[in-house]
Order: C-alpha cells, then sequence, then structure tokens
C-alpha cells in the first residue's frame, strides 16, 4: 500500500497572503502534513496538526521527529480544532489553515474506496470506521439515496441514479457503482469528467459529514484565532467555496439581513475582515506541477478583537440533507 507524493496546493500564495507567518498555527486538515512544514518554514513557530485519518498518522511517524516539537499531530475533525488548540497549550492561535475535501494519498490508495479508477470495496471513510459509502448504498431509501446526490454532488440525473442503484443492489465495490452510473447518463465525450464523478464525491461528503464539518470547523476556527491571526482556507468545489465565502462576508458584516417586514437587529461588530478581497486560485506554473489543483480557491480573512459569534447553516448555503430517513448521511444538524 502506497500514496503518490502530496502536493499542497495554494501554498505559495496562501503563504505570500498570510505574511509573516509567526506564532502558532493550526493545521485542521493535516494529511500528508505539506501545510504544517511550509508553515515552519516560512516562520511559524509552532504547527498543531489535526487528521483523522490513521494513515497521517502512521505516515507522520516516519518524518515528524524531525521537526523537534515545533510539529505536533493530534487526532480529531477539524470541527473540534478550538478544543484540540487548548488542549495543546495554544488558547489562541495566530493562524488556523484548511484544506478541504480529499487528499492525493487517500485517492491513491485504492482500497479505501475513493476513486473508481481501480476496483476496490465501497468505503470511502476517512477516519476508517463508522458508516462507510456501501452501508448507504445498499441501506438507504431511494429518496435519500436521491437527496445525497443531488445536494452534495449537484447530479441532476439523481433520481434516475438513485433507481438503478436499489435495482441492482447489493452494490459493493467502486467499480460496479460506477457502472450503474454510466449507464444512467450520456455516453461520455473525450476531456469530460467521468459519469460518476458527481456520485463518489456526493457518497464521500455524506460518508464523512464533510458540509456539517466545515459549518462547525469554521465557527471553531474563529472561537481559536487570536485578534489579527488568520484563517486560510483552501477549497475544491462550489458548495464548500461558497459556504467559505458566505461565513466571511456575514462575520465581516458584508451581508446585510432582515427586510422592510423584519427590520435590521443592532449588528454585530465584525469578526473577520477580508484579506483576498476574491478568491486566489492557482496559476500555470502550479497547474503544470500539480493538475488538481485545477479547480482549487484560496480565501483568506484576518480576525478581529471582536467577540465570536454563530452563524447558522442555512445562512452560510450548506445544503441540508433529512437525516431522518437515511442510514447515513452525516449526524442530525444542531
Amino acid at each position: 500500500m502506497s500514496a503518490a507524493p502530496h502536493i499542497p496546493v495554494l501554498l505559495r500564495p496562501l503563504l505570500t497572503a498570510c505574511a509573516p507567518v509567526r506564532g502558532t498555527w493550526v493545521d485542521g486538515t493535516f494529511g500528508a502534513g505539506g501545510y504544517a512544514r511550509g508553515l515552519i518554514e516560512a516562520g511559524a513557530a509552532k504547527v498543531i496538526g489535526i487528521d483523522r485519518d490513521p494513515l497521517a498518522h502512521r505516515m507522520a511517524e516516519e518524518w515528524l521527529p524531525g521537526f523537534h516539537g515545533t510539529i505536533v499531530l493530534r487526532e480529531g475533525t477539524f470541527s473540534e480544532l478550538d478544543r484540540i488548540a487548548a488542549d495543546a497549550g495554544a488558547e489562541q492561535v495566530a493562524g488556523v489553515v484548511l484544506d478541504l475535501g480529499i487528499s492525493s494519498m487517500q485517492i491513491d490508495i485504492a482500497e479505501r474506496g475513493f476513486s473508481f479508477q481501480k476496483d476496490a470495496p465501497l468505503d470511502m471513510r476517512m477516519s476508517q470506521s463508522g458508516e462507510s459509502a456501501r452501508d448507504i448504498v445498499n441501506g438507504a431509501d431511494e429518496g435519500t439515496l436521491a437527496d445525497i446526490l443531488y445536494l452534495y454532488g449537484e447530479e441532476r440525473a439523481s433520481r434516475r441514479i438513485a433507481r438503478a442503484i436499489v435495482a441492482a443492489r447489493p452494490v459493493d465495490t467502486t467499480l460496479a457503482l460506477a457502472e450503474i452510473v454510466a449507464r444512467c447518463l450520456p455516453r461520455q465525450k473525450p476531456g469530460e469528467k467521468h459519469p460518476a464523478t458527481r456520485t463518489f464525491q456526493a457518497l464521500r461528503i455524506a460518508v464523512n459529514d464533510e458540509y456539517g464539518e466545515l459549518a462547525q470547523g469554521l465557527e471553531a476556527a474563529e472561537r481559536a484565532l487570536a485578534p489579527g491571526g488568520l484563517l486560510a482556507v483552501v477549497s475544491f468545489h462550489s458548495v464548500e467555496d461558497r459556504m467559505v465565502k458566505r461565513f466571511l462576508q456575514l462575520r465581516a458584516g458584508r451581508m446585510g439581513q432582515g427586510s422592510r417586514y423584519a427590520p435590521l437587529a443592532e449588528a454585530e461588530a465584525p469578526a473577520f475582515e477580508a484579506v483576498t478581497k476574491k478568491a486566489i486560485e492557482p496559476d500555470a506554473e502550479e497547474l503544470a506541477s500539480n493538475p488538481r489543483a485545477r479547480s482549487a480557491k484560496l480565501r483568506v480573512a484576518r480576525r478581529t478583537a471582536a467577540p465570536a459569534g454563530r452563524v447558522s447553516e442555512q445562512e452560510i448555503g450548506m445544503p441540508i440533507l433529512n437525516t431522518s430517513r437515511t442510514t447515513g448521511g452525516g449526524r442530525p444538524r444542531r
């Protein structure tokens, strides 16, 4: 079992936007440690890494001792990064970086079940525990499957695909699922994404509750950051980027609330101010060295001294799945 070398996406513009890099940072999506190493090399005094994937912890054992305690790794999810940082001795931190979605090392290990490039069990669990994609594919009712594909994968043929999956059960492997989806959609043209791409994305997001994690992780970052601290988020598709953008707009006081029927309440003091006025995308040099960066977007904001607040999942545009009728798809919303 081996993974391809991990290339951190948009690391160079991230470090430029966050310069000078100082103090203690939290890398909430540690993976192969590329961002953590980059932050230390740029001047951070310490990086607290967080990852729920046991593979990330096993891989780090080989090189982490060479950083002599400047990088520490903790097991968990970034939705609890404020607590994890405090437990590691940092009540407030100078920066938080989140690299959303799936890492190359997870994709490239076929038996993890994230990809349809090779046949493997339908798994997709980042933590390697709990419900798998196979559990959802074979256990959820047709309506719930359709909702997952539409809300989490923006798949317009969600009902047709869900109907075909239910008819073909049991579906146990990645290639079996990919073939079912491909039969439901028009023939793939040269250069187009595989027809099953959106279905696999949707199931992965459901298995790992990625949108719920993001909504809670942004709030946890706001609580953890010291005044002047920086939040840097790299996203890879439109829903993630929309959630990050709306969160930062709301917490910066740049999205009005209320209507002529419901007057505006007294505005909260802004908790963030934008560092990047719009999302930063990879340049030609980065795309040449790392084609997986093509859909990446980076947003950076600076924490103010205002108290931390709350933003609802609806306000930031998070797709809400009706979990009352599914065996999978994430924990119930608060």
